[in-house]
């Protein structure tokens, strides 16, 4: 009998739709030839969280199709050893996910081995591997997580409003204070980026009617980030877009020194959109890591989220993880609980006259 070739699915959803990567993997758990599908439909996210049946419908065709192109002429038959997803708001919403998930992909694809992790965690792993550290990923928003392997250590990651300090929607929404300062005529304000709200905008005050009834409102203040970093790396610099850049390095240097391991010795890698704005931002930020952390090594992110997802799953499919399991971050129910959802998902569901009575407390007002 020919020997089976294993291959590992990783997922990557987040709000610019769902991304599904198939890879073969060696018995050390290191991922081969990989071959990607992308969907720009983003799962939708209601009363229970994030929902698990529409990150199913559309995961399913996607990593069916991956799978017959992997087997068209292979002499193994294609299965798929291990699966890891990595979802937005997997550690507060993704209820729904690890309520319906692991049973539904062992039904459908026959998977035994499951993660279902925080993005932040495919992003570490991605970045970093297996190995201790802290990783700042930053786009939009912003969230470090550092692990001694022991445990996680998690800073940000609040979103707009109570956080994501440092961030792509942080400098935007700096950058456009100070213009609307410059407007005003009060201290702190920036003709240079009032020159830009009203390129990229219109008149300033129109900008609150353009800005509060928006849904994807995080995006827009990310959207004039740039417009920050180009004003602060202008010549002449703009001074008021530069303090703000040079406040964002301290904050993502917090928040990097927050989740390293407490002795301070470790790898530290950032990855996300963020750190390609330039020297604007980086070189700020290179001396508030060197006066927080100067003991840390930084290094570069050797990959994204989709391949933090892989490996993931790569190194369950090898019984290699090692990262910590901690229910919300990364959860990994074992088999036998797949087993165990997948048969209560078999049976049928008794309609309310069906169901027997309970005993009633004739004490018990009803």
């Amino acid at each position: 009998m020919a020997a089976v070739t294993p291959w590992v699915l990783g997922v990557d959803s987040g709000g610019s739709g769902l991304r599904v990567a198939l890879a073969n993997v060696s018995d050390a758990g290191a991922a081969g030839s990989t071959e990607t599908a992308v969907s720009r439909e983003p799962v939708r996210t209601g009363p229970a969280g994030i929902d698990a049946v529409h990150l199913l419908d559309q995961l399913l065709p996607m990593a069916r199709a991956l799978l017959d192109a992997a087997g068209g002429g292979a002499a193994s038959p294609v299965t798929i050893g291990a699966v890891a997803v990595g979802a937005a708001g997997m550690a507060t919403l993704g209820g729904d996910l690890r309520a319906r998930l692991p049973g539904a992909l062992e039904s459908a694809l026959g998977v035994r081995r499951l993660a279902l992790a925080a993005d932040a965690v495919t992003a570490y792993v991605g970045a970093l591997g297996l190995r201790p550290g802290a990783v700042v990923a930053a786009g939009t928003g912003l969230i470090a997580l550092g692990t001694d392997l022991s445990a996680w250590r998690r800073a940000d990651g609040w979103g707009h409003l109570l956080g994501d300090c440092g961030s792509g929607a942080w400098i935007g929404r700096a950058g456009l204070e100070a213009a609307m300062r410059a407007h005003d005529g009060r201290r702190g304000g920036s003709p240079a980026l009032l020159a830009r709200v009203e390129a990229v905008f219109g008149p300033a005050p129109e900008l609150p009617g353009l800005l509060y009834p928006r849904t994807d409102r995080p995006a827009v203040l990310a959207s004039f980030a740039p417009e920050v970093a180009h004003c602060a790396a202008a010549d002449p610099a703009d001074p008021v877009a530069a303090d703000i850049l040079r406040e964002a390095a301290g904050h993502i240097a917090d928040a990097a020194a927050a989740v390293c391991p407490p002795s301070g010795e470790c790898d530290v890698a950032f990855t996300g959109g963020l750190f390609r704005t330039g020297d604007a931002l980086l070189v700020p930020l290179r001396a508030a890591l060197a006066e927080r952390l100067p003991q840390a090594r930084t290094v570069p992110a050797a990959g994204d989220p989709l391949a933090g997802a892989v490996r993931l799953a790569a190194s369950l499919a090898a019984d290699g993880l090692r990262l910590p399991v901690d229910g919300r971050l990364l959860h990994v129910p074992t088999e036998q609980a797949i087993r165990t959802q997948n048969d209560s998902r078999d049976k049928p569901v008794q309609t309310p006259l069906e169901r027997p009575l309970p005993e009633q407390d004739a004490t018990r007002t009803q």
